[in-house]
């Protein structure tokens, strides 16, 4: 069996059921960039690349009544193998709906395939994109978001970052550049060498966890840019702690999007964290500033390393079920916000407030009360630091219900009266 974990400061925690593993789903890459950054051509090139030997669905979307990439892609050789699916709008917003749609319609033949690569129009933001493949239950069954490429145009990038946008417009490039997992530097021949080292910095100093890749043509080895499993949490247990070495060229720049890392030997409590993360990411108007968030942590009390990873306000974690600290190993936590006008100082306190620093009030033995669903209950202290939890607790009553104490606080678990 496994214990859920309910992020409540005022709830206890009961043992359930084992979980269902989930079925197998297709793959998705998300394309996007600004207009004109090479979108289309790296999409023909990856198309026309066979030694990946992957066979893709195409969704390109057009924004505008008249498309025209989908005659670009249309030449290919190659697209007899495709299923090449047009949408005219903005895949961000307004045909967010026809997305859903249109990979509900396309299941049954897109099964049969590799990979799904949906190319964005350049003035889309790619979170409202991402976000279709946690929110609709449907999709979640049938798909996974693989990862995020965004091509940037070298010899323009640095105007368009800098274009001031009306008040309450956001800047699609530099959503774009946020949010994803590779950034292909395109153009890179149009661009003296002393200024692509300025671009590269600055884009590190925006999303210091995508991996920039320099091209000319939209040229990357496909093997790149596929199968990233990005967001796959087990994924994240990857991510270099090498960013979070501090670059003086990364703080020269006065961008409102920045990224906040954090990294120490220690364990934490994980239902701290939640709990921290839930009030961080709570209502549509605290989420709107963070992009992106990931991180692996120690949590007390338990051998597996604890991955997890959120766009906005959809945010998901869990023990890793392969990997798990080794013996010599040091115990460490590490996480990475990308965000737009974030408080650095805010940040990092919040996630140090969850770090485990004092010992337990109780001791195995010890008898307490435990707040449960009908009130305070007696409860004996049976195990501390059981998966995750400082507290294992057995309420005197006739089942003897065992329960966690997901916080060493007196909202949840307090002394007995008079003792």
């Amino acid at each position: 069996q496994r214990c859920s974990i309910v992020p409540l400061r005022d709830t206890l925690v009961r043992c359930e059921g084992p979980v269902m593993p989930p079925r197998k789903v297709v793959p998705c890459t998300v394309l996007t960039g600004f207009l004109g950054s090479g979108k289309t051509t790296l999409l023909n090139h990856i198309l026309s690349d066979q030694t990946h030997k992957l066979k893709f669905a195409i969704i390109e979307n057009e924004f505008g009544a008249v498309g025209v990439d989908d005659k670009i892609v249309a030449q290919q050789e190659n697209t007899s193998e495709e299923i090449i699916e047009v949408m005219n709008g903005c895949i961000c917003c307004t045909v967010r709906g026809d997305l859903v749609e249109a990979l509900k319609r396309l299941y049954k033949k897109v099964a049969q395939f590799d990979a799904v690569i949906i190319e964005t129009t350049g003035l889309a933001d790619p979170a409202p994109v991402a976000q279709t493949f946690f929110v609709d239950e449907d999709i979640k069954r049938m798909y996974k978001l693989d990862g995020i490429i965004t091509v940037v145009d070298a010899k323009h990038i640095m105007q368009h970052l800098d274009e001031e946008k009306p008040e309450g417009v956001e800047n699609e490039s530099v959503e774009q550049v946020a949010f994803a997992d590779r950034v292909l530097l395109n153009k890179t021949d149009l661009v003296e060498p002393e200024e692509l080292a300025k671009i590269e910095a600055r884009i590190k100093s925006m999303n210091k966890t995508a991996e920039i890749f320099q091209c000319q043509y939209s040229k990357v080895d496909p093997k790149h840019l596929l199968n990233l499993e990005a967001f796959n949490l087990d994924r994240v247990l990857e991510f270099d702690p090498e960013f979070l070495k501090a670059d003086p060229e990364d703080h020269q720049h006065d961008d409102r999007v920045t990224s906040v890392a954090v990294k120490f030997e220690g364990e934490l409590n994980v239902n701290m964290l939640q709990m921290w993360i839930g009030e961080l990411v709570g209502t549509p108007e605290k989420a709107a500033g963070l992009f992106r968030y990931k991180g692996v942590l120690a949590v007390k009390g338990a051998e597996q390393k604890w991955v997890f990873q959120g766009v906005h306000m959809l945010f998901a974690g869990g023990f890793s079920e392969d990997k798990a600290w080794g013996p010599n190993e040091p115990r460490e936590c590490r996480f990475v916000f990308i965000g737009k006008d974030i408080n650095e100082e805010s940040l990092k306190e919040g996630f140090m407030k969850c770090r485990v620093t004092e010992e337990l009030r109780f001791a195995v033995g010890d008898m307490v009360e435990a707040r449960c669903d009908g009130g305070w209950k007696p409860a004996k202290v049976i195990k501390i630091w059981d998966d995750g939890h400082p507290y294992r607790l057995e309420v005197q009553d006739r089942e003897k219900t065992n329960i966690f104490g997901p916080v060493d606080e007196d909202v949840c678990v307090r002394a007995v009266p008079g003792a």
